[in-house]
């Protein structure tokens, strides 16, 4: 989706964030308020990892886009669209990449813009760029554009509407038109209005501003763009300080004023960099308070890759509160242009989304409305990327489920302490420590975990919360959430054909079971989709997001099983006996997936007293 789109809807009073499904919550007091954050591609392989661990948790406070600026040329361009595809398909928000005119001829230029749309991205902010590294000034490559309005002009003319166009704003005038002073002359000033009008008028649809720190500053120059008929959204670039001496040197860079009562403010506290922080965030949210109250909507946090401060500025304006996370689908919605009308989805994924998402990445059409025949789309094949940890969490899994394994025992109390909220990583999850939801139902999860059956994923029943709801809720406000009862977990033979035997007496509990080499018990057939979560919402059809699938679990069954070896036993040496004792248990438990369809009146753990 474009993000002037999201802009407009926002500004009508509508949700920025609605997908085209609908499902996006409406709005509150502060719902039109559009904020983003902008990224930049970090130097090494540990800053990616840990940039995307730390873009997934502010992603989850609904940002309507991202944006993540072009490193020109080489690996680093590579980078960066390899960055933007995941953010966009993976991390699952809607992604803004820059592109710049800096070592770009045409063709690297078009090749960028193919490889985007390809990935189903529809925004970019096209710039000139900063000159060549140990250059003074920008120079023209042959075959490639001297400006961003040329750069505007070839993308409006071949690929037509595809692509919402952003462009740069400067409040101070272009830093090239700075002089020794610190100022453009009014002249240069009213120069670089102009050209932002030429932009504009080849076809980019909103403007983000260059960083500033005088907010009168920003003011006058919205009222000077609208004066000379510039009326797309002009968007607000605050970066909040976060220590003196980056402050010092972005300023510089940039040529941005620096007002003398923040200047005043900052020189007794430079050497304290908790305490420039926190004036950064109180800067920061009274620069925004003063933009908000003067009509303008929008607001761009260019984060330098760091959560706390933009955050904590979004939680000053109450924009975001840190307690309460809106979820319009129990998964986050793709981003997409593709597959942005997908409402319903397996929950054998649930604990690992990014890997459901690769896999079915290369669909041709997505479940909406109904599951309806999953024998028609093929999952891709398992690959290593599956099983590919950033190192953070590849540290924090060695830390917890690495140790001395000397009976099955041991492994019954890894999965217990891990339901009881003592770890905060499993090897069958990507998400960090349990879900709210999990909460309700651990102390049952830990005692049936003790008896050998090793739950790696669940639900409780729900019958008519409320769609805000803290632990279960999702979708718009003024909605009913509900949900059968679901277990997933490892068990032996021997405990499988007790839980089967037991199942005799709870006609309404369903049952899928099958081992690593694919032999199957269960009371469904294959084509029997089962809706496990389901909300019911004012003016809206029932949405149901979420299914057991028998087809898809014969798919999920092979990437469960080879998370024993490849997400826990490979944590030990070859030939050590925990890992000969974990592959074991590989190589002869069952998968099993239970429903509890009595939603009102059921009790799943009582399928599991007694054994």
């Amino acid at each position: 989706m474009k993000v002037i789109d999201k802009i407009r809807a926002a500004a009508a009073g509508g949700d920025a964030n609605a997908s085209a499904n609908g499902n996006g919550c409406d709005s509150s007091s502060n719902s039109n308020v559009v904020f983003s954050f902008e990224f930049f591609p970090p130097k090494t392989e540990d800053g990616v990892d840990n940039l995307f661990e730390r873009m997934d948790r502010m992603v989850s406070h609904n940002p309507s886009f991202c944006d993540i600026t072009w490193g020109a040329g080489g690996s680093t361009a590579d980078l960066t669209l390899d960055i933007a595809n995941k953010m966009q398909n993976i991390i699952c928000v809607e992604t803004m990449m820059h592109l710049t005119c800096t070592n770009m001829p045409v063709e690297k230029i078009d090749q960028a813009l193919e490889t985007i749309k390809s990935n189903g991205i529809q925004n970019v902010l096209a710039l000139r760029g900063d000159p060549p590294h140990g250059q003074d000034k920008f120079v023209q490559i042959q075959g490639g554009f001297s400006c961003a309005l040329d750069l505007v002009k070839h993308i409006r003319s071949k690929y037509g509407d595809y692509f919402g166009i952003t462009v740069a704003g400067y409040p101070e005038a272009h830093p090239d038109m700075i002089g020794s002073d610190g100022f453009a002359t009014l002249e240069d000033y009213h120069k670089d209005l102009a050209y932002l009008k030429q932009k504009v008028d080849a076809g980019a649809d909103l403007i983000v501003t260059q960083l500033f720190y005088d907010t009168d500053i920003f003011l006058k120059f919205v009222n000077d763009c609208r004066q000379i008929g510039i009326t797309c959204p002009i968007v607000p670039g605050i970066m909040p300080i976060n220590n003196y001496k980056g402050f010092i040197r972005m300023t510089g860079f940039c040529k941005t004023k620096i007002p003398a009562e923040v200047t005043a403010a900052l020189e007794p506290i430079k050497d304290n960099e908790e305490a420039v922080r926190a004036y950064g965030i109180h800067l920061g949210t009274e620069m925004c308070k003063k933009i908000l109250a003067h009509g303008i909507k929008t607001v761009h946090l260019y984060t330098l890759n760091m959560e706390k401060s933009a955050l904590a500025i979004l939680m000053n304006l109450g924009l975001i509160e840190e307690s309460k996370i809106t979820r319009p689908l129990p998964w986050r919605p793709p981003t997409n242009v593709f597959r942005v009308k997908e409402d319903v989805r397996p929950i054998f994924w649930a604990n690992r989304p990014k890997s459901y998402l690769s896999r079915t990445i290369g669909w041709d059409q997505y479940p909406h409305g109904r599951w309806g025949d999953s024998r028609n789309p093929s999952y891709g094949a398992l690959s290593d990327y599956q099983f590919m940890r950033p190192r953070a969490r590849g540290k924090k899994l060695l830390e917890e489920w690495v140790a001395p394994l000397k009976s099955v025992e041991d492994i019954y109390e890894k999965f217990k302490v891990y339901c009881l909220g003592k770890l905060k990583s499993s090897p069958w999850s990507e998400l960090d420590g349990l879900q709210p939801e999990t909460k309700i139902i651990n102390e049952h999860l830990g005692k049936i975990n003790l008896k050998g059956f090793l739950t790696i994923n669940s639900q409780p029943a729900v019958n008519g919360e409320k769609s805000d709801s803290p632990s279960v809720g999702w979708g718009r406000p003024g909605g009913y959430v509900y949900q059968k009862a679901y277990l997933e977990f490892f068990c032996s033979k021997d405990k499988l054909n007790a839980i089967v035997d037991k199942c005799k007496s709870f006609p309404f509990v369903t049952y899928i079971a099958v081992n690593k080499g694919g032999s199957w018990i269960s009371n469904v057939a294959l084509t029997d989709v089962n809706a496990v979560t389901w909300g019911v919402f004012p003016a809206k059809e029932i949405i149901q997001p979420t299914v057991v699938d028998p087809a898809s679990f014969s798919v999920w069954k092979d990437e469960a099983f080879e998370i024993w070896s490849r997400g826990w036993a490979s944590l030990y040496p070859e030939g050590d006996p925990s890992r000969m004792l974990l592959e074991e248990v590989q190589s002869s438990y069952f998968l099993v997936s239970l429903v509890d369809n009595d939603y009102i009146h059921g009790d799943i753990f009582a399928v599991f007293a007694d054994l």
